[in-house]
């Protein structure tokens, strides 16, 4: 593939920095902290950030996994989540190519969509079972996800901006 002008050549991702900042996205998500509906999933920005960057190890398969985890943890509707993750993480894929060309900010924009869709079929599901409608603040939780994206690209891509060895016969 060829890399968009200007973009630094990055390591490859170590998966056990991969499975550590999912592990650590859902002990987030299920910290006691009072959840509201306009809280950010942190969860859900770090699946739409490995599912667009390293698409191959973080799929559909890992996004449902950690969506029932998140479904036994908050003690709601089993699959609710999971289906959201998954819905995520397809999309995520689909277009992760296309994602990459753009800068991070703009890609912010691209995966807002992304993220007002999870939180729709979560709310959906929700209230089809007889749940009740948590508000207009639930609008809010998808902008705060985009606004997070640039935080978590920064954060996560660290470790793969490392300079290689240097090495004076080799031009990288």
């Amino acid at each position: 593939m060829i890399m968009p002008r200007g973009q630094q050549l990055l390591l490859p991702a170590n998966p056990v920095f991969i499975v550590v900042s999912l592990l650590v996205g859902l002990a987030v998500n299920l910290l006691p902290l009072g959840r509201w509906s306009w809280q950010p999933d942190v969860l859900m920005v770090l699946i739409v950030f490995w599912s667009v960057h390293q698409p191959l190890r973080v799929g559909m398969g890992v996004a449902f996994a950690l969506g029932l985890c998140m479904d036994v943890g908050h003690s709601a509707l089993l699959g609710q989540h999971a289906l959201a993750y998954t819905v995520l993480s397809y999309g995520a894929i689909a277009m992760h190519r296309r994602l990459l060309w753009f800068s991070v900010p703009s890609q912010a924009l691209q995966v807002l969509p992304l993220f007002a869709l999870a939180h729709g079929i979560e709310t959906v599901l929700r209230m089809a079972t007889g749940g009740v409608f948590p508000g207009a603040w639930m609008l809010l939780a998808p902008l705060l996800e985009a606004a997070l994206w640039p935080l978590a690209s920064w954060v996560l891509l660290a470790p793969q901006r490392r300079p290689p060895d240097r090495d004076e016969n080799r031009p990288l």
